[in-house]
């Protein structure tokens, strides 16, 4: 047996130019311009790096057994039912979108109907930040010949294309034509009486030495060539199935191997043998079509370097079918190493296969990456120790689009085509989308009748045809980095630009600043799809560089030389501004300074517009401190033009940021001056000269002379005194004004020099009538608080400096002489110096030496009693003093007496808190009109918070109780907030001690009146009752319109007690409330009654003049309130009690009328009617109309015939009758429509067929008519799936025994699958209800599929959870409907009087209506499923 590799001539042959003549050869000469295809392999960068592939990884886990591949064939492809993995954690996997912002996930936009429109998104501008990644080009000679082809040998079109060294294109008459890499045409391979034969070429495959080329034919025929002399080499008939086409032939890289896939949906393997100088071909089905059609294939290809890798000799395929895809191993033996399921998608979508090798780890392994529809996942297979294959899943790329290609063009930059002919480049690991380009130029060529088979008959399932309508698979080939495009009458070719490429590209288009971004990307490494960049990234980061600054010189000439001649100044400004801080900034990121200073700056200084704004430019970078360095005279230049446009702010900034040694520091420093610009002249002084002194003595010339006459500052000077102290404050600390730190060598110069400076006895230019030290006299005057809180801080650093120690003790004597001696200064400044004294003695480690009789004499003066003036602030100084440490300096005694004296309560609290004498300072919180409400919250604290003793507590609240009246009128509330809190067993006591009426009832309200916001803790005792009548007395005295109010509220009195209280203070409306609390309802309607007829006696006296409305609307109230206490007790009174309410209510409103006249009616007969016909509405409620009838006719005044003055009355009576008996009409007729709807909706969905899904069962898979078991009984459930019922059984699908069997569907409700729960369970419960059984099954509830599809067995509930359920529907369900229809025939067919539902001989509460439960649910009409 010999081995393919041979090139012996046999077999068929074919010329090199497959029977064309020399004048077609000729027609088809290349064009002498054309370019050479760049077949240079792209993916030379597969050393070992890490970043490539994200760490975050996720591992298949291992089964103990593979299946099998037979087991994999004889799964069913249920396209209803989406595959699981049976490891569900392997789908909780990070998805990163290349558009996260824009993008759903796959459930939200897969869900619901498969038509669904895909998401429109707006995509970022990624040419503005990558540029042109792709070119593409068209190959006109190759263009030209596929052609000139069809029309001169009827070629016919182009179906497919193989791509190697060489370039093959089937065409639809059968021919191959083969191109070399210059387009010119090597082989013309078949004739067409072959073609006519076969078909149309559907497939290519060249193998890796391009020495062979298979050929599958869509009429399912297969040829093989020799590339090098052109000859047949194996015409293969009989390797499938006949009928069906070939879509896919595939070589591997053993070269007497090969895979094919025909329209059927199976694949064989080809082996390719030859024996005794016979070539032959022998073929095995690796897949079957009948278990599950496989779409695409994709054997693992090997590069020449990675021959040796341990993958490769496995042999790995990808297949994949319409529900997962498969990787299989084909050596050592067949075995199937992964299944995976695509989940939910498109039955349009085209699945699609394509494998990498890729680094990641350390190691370079191959990644399949797979898709259908709008999700990629990628498949790292790796090899461990053992010799098994470990598959890891990695992040899955989650598109807005379907794809209909996916092609590698190097391990990191995919290029993916969607069904609208769009490519999208997309850099792998951030899975950033780069480019996106529209090719419907190259009109791509479809393998759509292939897929259908129209060839031979069109016998393919409607799913692979579906499929077929987007498939492209033999249109599309990749080689060496580049992408290969067969249109109709084209090959396009697509490849990644190189980065010098990309960026001139950019500059064509005139997009400098993108050309300039894209390129300093290449310089930092942050580039995506990089092509051209070789070496270490110092060697690729110097030749971006210098590609950037010819760039950066085209800009700058460029700028200058499309500047507008005239105009307003604003567009040349504004020209410049576009591109002047681009370069600016360019320059500075590359370090050129001296290209910036000097080149770029002496071009742009010819134009006096773009100087500016190079010197504007250059203000954010020296701020920033990111410029350094500055040339003088640029340096020069840049204070000019800031000081010409008047922004002497921004020079003041830049100067402290800047070098100034280079300068005149004169001018500088007087330009400083002359516009104000204090901090920087300081700068310039103290960086340029060395100088800290001069600074100083030129502020205070400014300041001191307003301060020692006693004027205010203006604003700039208070602005020049702060700068002042600040300064002075930064050189005592070593620091550099405004920023910075003085040289370590001149830190303790400075400081000498500045205390020098501030102990001077006169100033330099000194006058007779200067005060001695001027300097610290003049900044004690300007702010003495912060000038001492500087020394504070420059004190902190003295340890054993011996000579900062003298400064520091000659300063405080000069403090001391100053302001001592000196009136000038106010208590609070005076007080300052001492408590910044008493600080500095009370450190531990104090050298300083303060004669004791100083304080005595400060607290003699903050403590005059003399002195009103600044009472609080004197107060305040001397408390800040003690706390800083100064009351060692002072007999406590001597300074408790002065306090008390002087009224400084503040004080004596601070004492006697020392002491402990907390019950003191309850008397100083009542005396100090400031803080007299705060004594509430001190004495909770005393009492609340631990760490008090209990004699403290005692004595803290014996004073308060000796203060209670006085708390009491302060804040009652906060007072009885303070007892309920604390004492509230002792409210008895404190009652006692307060004398006042007024204060006591304050005191209760605020207590008891729950309102008020106090409440008694849960622990207390409960207030008397006693108590409460006694607050309840007070209140009717104080404030008597709020005892009902208050009654309402409160709990704990007695009811006897409390009437006899309000009786006693004429009170009816309270009592009558309180009767009615009591169950006294009669009394409390006899008080309303009395009230009612005392105001209508008042309101009918003729005498009333002014008073008649206030008189109405009193009437109208108090009657208002009768008639709501006979509603709220009618309820529960029989029917002789009801009208001992009504009647006398209903006499009392009449008797007005009767008594005036009819022919003297009242002024207000009509109000009195109203109010009338108001009580006889309410009523009518309780009382039946024919009482009410016979009670008025009885009455002597309208039985002698006087009926006119009731006419009114009856009436309005019977129109309320006829309007009840029309709503009752209507709403019995819309109970029995509804009724009798709800019926026959039910009785039809209960009667509807149902339809299954298939004729044979879904458990045995055997057709129901086939099986002739008697007793098996066959069973249909709503969802569509059809069982028999003894499978069933055996599957334990049954609940109960023989008829009372009920029956669940094992497909949709099996635990043995792993599906979602379903997502409404009211569907649930519906599905339910809908059952079938054919024969003599009857019928039993079932989930029914649609709604349950996947949806686990769930547990059924317990006899004790079902009579709960059960008890709960019935309280919730309410009246039934025909309980409601009987109520209404009898209502009906009785008395008129009925409708009212009331009558004399049955009580009220026998009618359902009448039940205070009742409620009438108006629902919409149940729907129904349609058929």
């Amino acid at each position: 047996m010999a081995s393919e590799g041979d090139h012996e001539s046999e077999g068929v042959t074919s010329s090199p130019q497959g029977g064309l003549g020399e004048g077609l050869a000729q027609a088809l000469a290349l064009e002498a311009s054309l370019p050479r295809l760049a077949c240079i392999d792209l993916d030379k960068d597969l050393e070992c790096r890490n970043e490539l592939i994200d760490d975050k990884e996720f591992d298949i886990p291992q089964v103990d057994t593979p299946p099998t591949l037979e087991s994999i064939l004889n799964e069913t492809d249920d396209e209803d039912e989406s595959f699981v993995l049976e490891d569900p954690t392997l789908l909780n996997i990070d998805t990163i979108d290349t558009h996260s912002y824009d993008t759903s996930s796959v459930a939200s936009s897969d869900s619901g109907d498969r038509t669904n429109l895909k998401r429109k998104k707006k995509l970022l501008d990624s040419f503005s930040l990558h540029g042109s990644v792709m070119r593409h080009s068209l190959l006109k000679g190759i263009s030209a010949q596929i052609v000139s082809a069809a029309d001169k040998v009827d070629a016919g079109l182009p179906t497919a294309i193989a791509v190697s060294s060489l370039i093959a294109v089937g065409t639809s008459h059968g021919l191959a034509l083969i191109f070399d890499q210059n387009q010119a045409l090597r082989l013309c391979l078949g004739n067409t009486s072959v073609g006519g034969q076969y078909g149309a070429i559907s497939a290519l495959s060249i193998n890796h030495d391009c020495s062979r080329l298979l050929c599958g034919f869509a009429k399912g025929q297969m040829t093989m060539w020799d590339l090098a002399s052109g000859k047949l080499l194996r015409s293969i008939t009989d390797a499938h199935p006949p009928g069906t086409a070939i879509l896919h032939i595939k070589f591997t890289d053993d070269p007497t191997l090969a895979i094919c896939n025909d329209s059927g949906g199976s694949v064989f393997e080809l082996t390719f043998k030859r024996v005794m100088g016979v070539r032959t071909c022998e073929s095995r089905c690796l897949f079957s079509g009948s278990k599950g059609e496989v779409c695409c294939i994709e054997p693992l290809h090997s590069k020449a370097e990675l021959k040796d890798h341990p993958i490769t000799q496995f042999s790995l395929l990808a297949m994949a079918s319409l529900t997962k895809i498969l990787v299989i191993g084909l050596k050592p033996s067949l075995k199937v190493w992964m299944t995976f399921p695509y989940g939910r998608m498109d039955p349009s979508s085209v699945p699609l296969l394509a494998w990498h090798f890729v680094a990641a780890n350390n190691y370079v392994n191959p990644t399949l990456a797979f898709c259908r529809g709008d999700v990629v996942h990628f498949l790292l297979v790796k090899r461990d120790e053992s010799g098994a294959i470990h598959v890891t899943k990695q992040k899955h790329l989650h598109l807005y689009y379907d794809l209909i290609n996916f092609t590698w063009i190097n391990s990191r930059t995919i290029v993916l085509l969607d069904s609208v002919e769009k490519l999208h480049v997309i850099d792998r690991l951030t899975q950033e989308e780069l480019e996106t380009v529209e090719i419907s130029e190259v009109q791509l060529v479809y393998n759509s009748s292939h897929f259908k088979s129209l060839a031979t008959g069109g016998n393919v399932s409607q799913a692979l045809a579906l499929v077929g309508e987007k498939a492209c698979y033999q249109s599309i080939s990749s080689y060496g980095g580049q992408i290969f495009y067969l249109g109709t009458k084209s090959v396009y070719v697509m490849t990644l630009r190189n980065w010098r490429e990309r960026v001139d590209h950019l500059l064509k288009q005139e997009c400098l600043t993108e050309a300039l971004s894209l390129a300093w990307s290449f310089h930092e490494g942050k580039a995506k799809a990089v092509v051209g960049l070789s070496g270490d990234a110092s060697k690729r980061k110097a030749v971006v560089a210098d590609r950037m600054v010819e760039i950066l010189f085209h800009c700058a000439d460029r700028a200058l030389k499309k500047c507008p001649d005239q105009g307003k100044i604003q567009v040349m400004e504004q020209h410049f501004q576009d591109t002047v801080p681009v370069i600016v900034d360019y320059c500075l990121r590359l370090e050129r300074r001296d290209l910036l200073f000097s080149q770029m700056y002496d071009r742009f200084s010819e134009n006096s517009v773009a100087k500016g704004v190079f010197l504007e430019c250059l203000e954010p970078y020296i701020l920033s401190d990111q410029l350094v360095g500055i040339t003088a005279q640029v340096m020069k230049d840049l204070l000019v033009h800031f000081q010409d446009k008047k922004l002497m702010e921004n020079v003041e900034t830049l100067i402290v940021h800047m070098d100034i040694t280079s300068l005149d520091i004169q001018q500088v420093v007087l330009m400083c001056w002359e516009n104000r610009l204090y901090d920087a002249m300081i700068y310039v002084y103290n960086r340029g000269m060395n100088e800290f002194i001069s600074p100083m003595e030129k502020l205070f010339k400014v300041i001191a002379p307003p301060l020692s006459a006693g004027k205010s500052l203006t604003d700039e000077q208070v602005i020049m005194g702060n700068k002042l102290l600040v300064y002075i404050s930064c050189c005592l600390a070593g620091r550099a004004y405004p920023l910075g730190d003085i040289p370590e060598d001149l830190v303790p110069l400075v400081k000498n020099q500045v205390f020098e400076f501030l102990i001077r006895l006169h100033s330099a230019e000194a006058s007779s009538e200067e005060e001695i030290y001027p300097y610290i006299c003049t900044l004690l005057h300007f702010d003495t608080r912060e000038f001492l809180n500087v020394l504070a801080l420059t004190f902190e650093d003295f340890k054993n400096d011996k000579q900062a120690l003298e400064y520091q003790q000659r300063i405080v004597d000069i403090l001391l002489k100053v302001m001592v001696e000196n009136s000038d200064f106010t208590p609070s400044q005076v007080g300052c110096l001492f408590t910044f004294l008493a600080r500095q003695l009370a450190k531990p480690d104090n050298t300083l030496f303060v004669n004791r009789t100083l304080f005595d004499q400060v607290l003699e003066f903050l403590c005059s009693p003399d002195d009103d003036s600044r009472h609080s602030e004197r107060q305040q100084v001397l408390l800040e003093l003690l706390q800083a440490g100064g009351i060692v300096q002072f007999e406590e005694s001597r300074l408790i007496r002065m306090a008390e004296r002087a009224e400084f309560y503040q004080i004596c609290e601070f004492m006697y808190e020392r002491e402990h004498q907390y019950d003191k300072i309850i008397d100083c919180y009542l005396r100090d009109p400031l803080r007299k409400e705060d004594v509430f919250n001190y004495i909770h604290n005393i009492l609340s918070i631990p760490g008090h003793s209990p004699e403290e507590k005692q004595s803290v609240w014996q004073k308060a109780m000796e203060h209670i009246e006085a708390l009491v009128s302060l804040n009652p509330c906060k007072a009885a907030e303070l007892v309920a809190t604390h004492f509230s067993g002792q409210v008895e006591a404190v009652i006692q001690k307060l004398q006042s009426p007024l204060l006591l009832f304050q005191f209760l309200r605020s207590l008891l009146d729950p309102r008020e916001g106090v409440s008694m803790t849960q622990e207390s005792p409960q207030v008397a009752p006693c108590i409460t009548e006694q607050f309840i007395e007070l209140l009717c005295q104080y404030s008597p319109h709020e005892v009902i109010d208050t009654l309402q509220v409160l709990e704990s009195y007695r009811l006897e007690e409390t009437i006899q209280i309000t009786q006693k203070y004429q009170l009816l409306e309270v009592c009558a409330y309180l009767l009615e609390k009591k169950g006294d309802v009669h009394g409390a309607f006899l008080i309303m009654l009395q009230r009612l007829q005392s105001k209508l006696q008042e309101f009918t006296k003729e005498s009333e003049d002014a008073k008649e409305e206030p008189s109405l609307k009193d009437v109208e109230v108090i009657l208002v309130e009768t008639i709501a206490l006979c509603q709220r007790n009618s309820h529960s009174l029989n029917q002789q009690q009801r009208e001992a309410l009504w009647f006398p209510l209903l006499e009392a409103m009449m008797a007005p009328q009767k008594l005036s006249g009819s022919s003297a009616p009242h002024r207000h007969a009509e109000s009195l009617k109203s109010l009338t016909m108001q009580v006889l509405n309410s009523m009518a409620a309780f009382i039946a109309l024919p009482s009410i009838l016979q009670r008025i006719l009885q009455d002597p005044v309208y039985g002698r015939g006087q009926l006119g003055e009731i006419q009114g009355l009856i009436l309005g009576m019977l129109d309320t009758f006829s309007y009840e008996q029309t709503l009752l009409e209507t709403t019995t007729s819309l109970l029995n429509h509804d009724l009798h709807w709800s019926l026959c909706n039910l009785r039809a969905s209960v009667t509807r067929g149902l339809n299954p899904k298939q004729d044979y069962c879904c458990i045995c898979l055997q057709q129901y008519k086939r099986r002739q078991e008697v007793a098996d009984d066959i069973i249909v459930f709503s969802c569509g799936h059809l069982y028999h019922s003894l499978c069933l059984l055996n599957k334990e699908c049954s609940v109960g025994t023989g008829r009372q069997a009920r029956w669940t569907c094992y497909r949709c409700n099996s635990s043995h699958k792993a599906g979602k729960l379903s997502e409404n369970a009211s569907e649930r419960r519906k599905g339910q209800l809908s059952q079938a059984q054919m024969k003599t099954s009857p019928s039993c509830p079932s989930p029914r599929g649609d709604s349950a599809k996947k949806t686990p067995s769930e547990p059924g509930l317990d006899p004790q959870q079902m009579q709960a359920f059960d008890h709960l529907c019935r309280l919730y369900r309410g009246t039934s409907r025909l309980a409601l229809l009987t109520e209404l025939s009898q209502t009906q067919s009785g008395d008129s009087h009925r409708l009212l539902g009331l009558s004399q001989s049955s009580p009220a509460l026998d009618s359902v209506f009448q039940n205070e439960n009742f409620q009438l649910h108006l629902n919409p009409p149940p729907l129904t499923a349609e058929d």
